[in-house]
């Protein structure tokens, strides 16, 4: 590993390699996550170009050395770990956009590009690109799992904007995945087979991703009520009520407590109701989002224990931000309250819309059985929501407790036919419950298309199945 690290210093150059102990900590470690594996890199690399990544792969195959590629490392799932160990490859500075079509309504970028400076980039031409991960996340890691965030309940998750991807395969060979239109029916869908494949396929060096045009008007409400499952019974209602929110989100009691103690000053300068709480988002022209506001409201009136009366809608732009920066932080502001030497296990499943409430109240209610933190919180708009958990990793009876928890929370999931994995991936935190979810035998047929393009097993080794 480190003869085919100090090849590669030799091709790319030797300032695009580094071997620092807390760079490799950082590339290896998440805060976020307890889906970690205790082995690290023995160094990271810096590719600049398509080019320098078919090099490096060129000598990590040649050597049988793994190759780990690593985006902003926000993912929660274990993605980025280095179970053996390897190099990671870092494409923080392979973030250019390399070309925008306004008029065709897309852009070739990196995958480098932070996704949010994108946006601001191409603001002017009245496009964005309309996923909503961490405010981090940039397109590598957004198209190798598949994310999607709080815009996905009217735009679809991260496979529904990307049109094509050059990619490099494990032996160094470079290809793309297709052309440029809005659609094609030429071949295999090549593209859809990447997304998602959590660098364990290839890595991708440049993605074309399609552009939306951004909405008139924009507004923002936050309704609370009495339980959970009032909250996930009226997120149903609304859903099947047809009015066309742009987001649909959910937090907790636990979490809006947590906001009026330890919330950004933006955060505190409202004192949130501590109940179950749901997120609203509209989007469209302006007549559009005021029709659809007073739709909503008067729908939440009536909605059995609906507390409609707690609605309350944004008057500014400013203070749309404001509300929506508390469901943005939730995350952070979970990490950054935990006692220390504690870790936090972040988890999501994903149910169809009828079993919804039921799934939500039944995690609640395991959760609470535990004697820790727990808080619910996600996207019901589209089913999907998250669980995360604060607990002391050195105890090990609750260590165990909270791994019992999360894998009774699969299985629940898997009996209402949902998914172990909503837009986390799989990585090594979920591989078992992959297999309960889809059986041997889809497997099977993952582990050939895997051996068919890396049959050295060199492209992320461990991760989605062993």
């Amino acid at each position: 590993m480190l003869r085919a690290a100090e090849q590669i210093a030799k091709v790319i150059g030797e300032d695009a390699v580094t071997y620092d102990t807390d760079v490799l900590e950082h590339h290896g470690h998440s805060d976020w996550s307890t889906s970690n594996s205790p082995e690290r890199a023995v160094a990271v690399v810096y590719p600049k170009s398509t080019e320098d990544v078919s090099a490096i792969a060129r000598i990590c195959h040649q050597r049988r050395v793994p190759m780990v590629p690593f985006g902003a490392g926000s993912s929660v799932e274990g993605n980025f770990s280095q179970p053996h160990s390897g190099i990671c490859i870092d494409f923080s500075f392979m973030d250019k956009i390399i070309a925008f079509h306004p008029d065709d309504m897309d852009v070739v970028v990196q995958p480098g590009v932070n996704w949010m400076d994108l946006n601001k980039h191409i603001a002017d031409s009245g496009l964005f690109a309309p996923m909503d991960p961490s405010p981090t996340a940039t397109v590598g890691g957004m198209v190798s799992t598949n994310c999607s965030g709080t815009n996905a309940f009217r735009y679809g998750t991260m496979k529904d904007w990307v049109l094509n991807l050059t990619v490099v395969l494990a032996d160094g060979t470079v290809i793309k995945t297709r052309r440029r239109p809005r659609k094609t029916s030429a071949g295999y869908n090549l593209t859809g087979l990447f997304v998602g494949a959590e660098g364990t396929l290839g890595m991708v060096t440049e993605a074309t991703l399609k552009l939306a045009p951004i909405p008139q008007d924009t507004s923002v409400a936050v309704v609370s009520f009495p339980t959970i499952h009032a909250a996930a019974a009226a997120a149903t209602t609304l859903i099947r009520s047809g009015i066309p929110l742009a987001a649909l989100e959910i937090m907790d009691e636990q979490q809006m407590a947590i906001l009026n103690k330890h919330g950004s000053p933006t955060v505190r300068k409202r004192h949130w109701a501590e109940q179950p709480t749901l997120f609203l988002k509209f989007s469209g022209t302006t007549a559009a989002v005021q029709s659809d506001a007073a739709r909503t409201a008067a729908l939440l009136a009536q909605t059995p224990g609906g507390g409609g009366h707690t609605i309350h809608v944004a008057s500014s732009r400013q203070e749309q931000a404001d509300l929506w920066a508390a469901r943005k932080e939730s995350l952070f502001t979970m990490t950054s309250t935990r006692p220390a030497g504690y870790e936090m296990w972040s988890t999501d499943v994903a149910v169809p819309i009828s079993r919804l409430a039921e799934m939500i109240a039944w995690s609640q209610a395991e959760c609470g059985q535990l004697g820790i933190f727990a808080s619910v919180i996600g996207h019901v708009g589209d089913g999907n929501f998250h669980v995360a958990m604060i607990y002391d990793p050195r105890d090990a009876v609750q260590k165990e407790a909270v791994a019992g928890c999360v894998h009774r929370m699969m299985g629940k999931a898997l009996e209402m036919e949902g998914t172990v994995s909503g837009e986390h991936a799989i990585g090594i935190g979920k591989k078992e419950c992959l297999r309960d979810e889809l059986g041997e035998e889809t497997i099977g047929v993952m582990r050939a298309l895997k051996h068919a393009v890396d049959p050295k097993g060199v492209m992320n080794p461990g991760k989605v199945f062993d």
